[in-house]
């Protein structure tokens, strides 16, 4: 087996479970599945199935292509299981930290989506790559830089929940970006203080 995809096989197995999952959740009603913060304590699962419901084809598409980048990412990167578990922890955490959206922003009575998800994959894989040295950290530095300037010009913590966005046929909920984006975080400083620990 190929060492870096023997090193990065949960990465990848949790990529293949989210592209997956959205493929086939188009044949479930998506008021089953999406998230309703109406329903996060009754069916918490819904945190999870809500990375599956999908708007619109084009939504699909363009989730399961970050799939597939991150996917190749994490292969490039051979990122571990502690990082694999450290992105699939902070899907629900995506979803949940939908709850803390401003009042100010209108209601967001239904999500759905991998968006939120892939930006806390994103937000782990920067972790990863920034504790490494040389080229890869600069790798790491890189793709911060651009995760940060993303959240900042979509300020998701102003304005509307849901926006019209150019070149989107489905009204996009932007906080569900900063939400995993700071889900993936948190979870990949957790992963790097367990791995610390255990290795002592």
């Amino acid at each position: 087996m190929n060492s870096a995809f023997a090193a990065s096989r949960l990465w990848w197995g949790l990529c293949v479970l989210l592209a997956v999952g959205a493929l086939l959740a188009g044949a479930v009603p998506s008021a089953r599945l999406d998230w309703q913060p109406g329903l996060a304590a009754s069916e918490p699962w819904r945190a999870w199935s809500a990375a599956w419901v999908h708007w619109s084809p084009l939504h699909l598409a363009a989730n399961l292509a970050g799939c597939a980048v991150l996917g190749t990412l994490g292969l490039s990167a051979r990122l571990g299981p502690s990082w694999a578990l450290a992105w699939f922890a902070a899907w629900p955490l995506t979803q949940w930290g939908l709850l803390l959206l401003p009042a100010s922003a209108g209601p967001l009575l239904h999500f759905g989506g991998l968006s939120g998800v892939l930006h806390a994959g994103v937000a782990v894989t920067v972790f990863s790559l920034l504790q490494r040295p040389g080229r890869e950290r600069h790798i790491g530095l890189a793709i911060a830089a651009g995760l940060i300037a993303k959240l900042w010009l979509e300020q998701a913590w102003t304005g509307p929940a849901l926006r019209q966005m150019p070149g989107w046929d489905i009204a996009v909920a932007p906080f569900s970006h900063f939400s995993g984006a700071v889900a993936g975080g948190a979870c990949a400083m957790m992963a790097t203080w367990w791995t610390r620990v255990s290795t002592k």
